[in-house]
């Protein structure tokens, strides 16, 4: 097939990348950068095209024509962007994003769109007047991708922002299905991650996500801060598992994701972020730290606020329900939590490593 990838030199597209051209199809890929993708420059069936959607200039639509199969990874997807700037957020994760689905509907290109497992907000148990006998029981954090409801923060945490534009263009999407007959695949990501997943803090301009926070500071020394204690909990899937199905979704077998919404995750690797944080800290004692005497960095808490700024909100716990992915593409993810961190972990501690054996090699 051609495939068109757009937003393909970020962590996913770069990975989802890979995996296309060795199922030998021919990928066009377009974004700002090509940092991620440096080892494919030069392959034969990859073109990479660094541009913005945003420009006047932009020849997305003859690109979108062109085209067998469009896949749309454009998004800001960092709290900390949700806070500095909402109405950028909202404009590239709606606005521009609006413009790719129309250009696949008049030229009848099926799409397959990233959205966010962030749409279904945070949990019933986290809402002040709900009388659960158990709150903990994982259902009441289990989102399902056809009968979960959505429950969002007030407006005045405008971090919800996010979750908001990708909630709406789901829903544009699902009613050009229903008018149109338009062929789209959604996709929900549940906290996918892996090498090259960000920037660490020192390279960046802007707050990295956890991961790539705690990553930091684990190589600095830097306390390991947790947003309101870490009290929140994640599923943490890694990027093998869902290149995986992703991929499965591009073959589209028997139709079986045409007008679909899948949830990709991981519901067994569910940690809280405090755990997070002590996880990688033993991981990094006892695989990567060079000098033991070098004492591990403190975990501290900080406020949402503190942190991010005003407006911070966040999802309590979330679980992704993969009935879907199972039973219609056969999908089952393979990593554990331990496996996905200390994988993740090494490719981080091994670009540091390269970069300073660089460092030297050029004085």
């Amino acid at each position: 097939m051609r495939i068109l990838s757009l937003g393909a030199a970020g962590f996913i597209g770069s990975h989802l990348t890979d995996r296309l051209l060795k199922e030998g199809h021919h990928v066009t890929g377009l974004d700002l950068q090509a940092d991620k993708l440096t080892d494919y420059l030069t392959h034969p069936n990859f073109t990479f095209l660094r541009q913005d959607i945003r420009s006047p200039e932009s020849n997305l639509d003859r690109l979108i024509q062109e085209s067998d199969l469009v896949i749309d990874l454009i998004a800001y997807a960092n709290p900390g962007l949700y806070l500095r700037i909402p109405l950028e957020v909202f404009r590239l994760n709606f606005t521009e994003n609006l413009k790719i689905a129309e250009a696949c509907v008049r030229h009848n290109k099926r799409l397959i769109q990233f959205s966010t497992c962030e749409v279904y907000g945070r949990t019933a148990a986290s809402l002040k007047n709900a009388q659960l006998l158990n709150p903990e029981d994982p259902i009441h954090a289990t989102f399902s991708e056809d009968t979960s409801e959505f429950i969002l923060g007030p407006v005045s945490k405008h971090r919800w922002i996010y979750s908001c534009a990708k909630q709406l263009l789901e829903r544009v999407l699902h009613a050009y299905g229903l008018e149109h007959g338009f062929n789209y695949t959604i996709i929900r990501p549940f906290n996918f991650i892996g090498p090259k997943i960000d920037y660490l803090p020192q390279q960046a301009a802007d707050i990295p996500r956890v991961f790539s926070f705690f990553m930091g500071s684990l190589l600095t020394g830097a306390p390991m801060k947790l947003v309101n204690g870490g009290t929140n909990r994640r599923c943490y899937t890694y990027i093998d598992d869902a290149v995986e199905c992703c991929y499965r979704i591009v073959e589209n077998p028997g139709a079986v994701c045409d007008r679909q919404i899948f949830n990709i995750g991981s519901p067994h690797n569910e940690v809280s972020i405090r755990q997070m944080a002590e996880l990688m800290r033993n991981i990094y004692a006892e695989k990567f730290r060079e000098n033991p005497a070098v004492p591990l960095p403190e975990i501290v808490s900080v406020s949402g606020e503190e942190f991010y700024g005003e407006g911070y909100d966040d999802s309590d716990r979330r679980i992704p329900d993969i009935t879907k992915a199972r039973t219609l593409l056969g999908w089952e993810p393979v990593w554990g939590t331990r496996d996905t961190f200390e994988r993740t972990m090494e490719y981080y501690v091994n670009e540091q490593c390269e970069a300073m054996t660089s460092s030297l090699a050029g004085r």
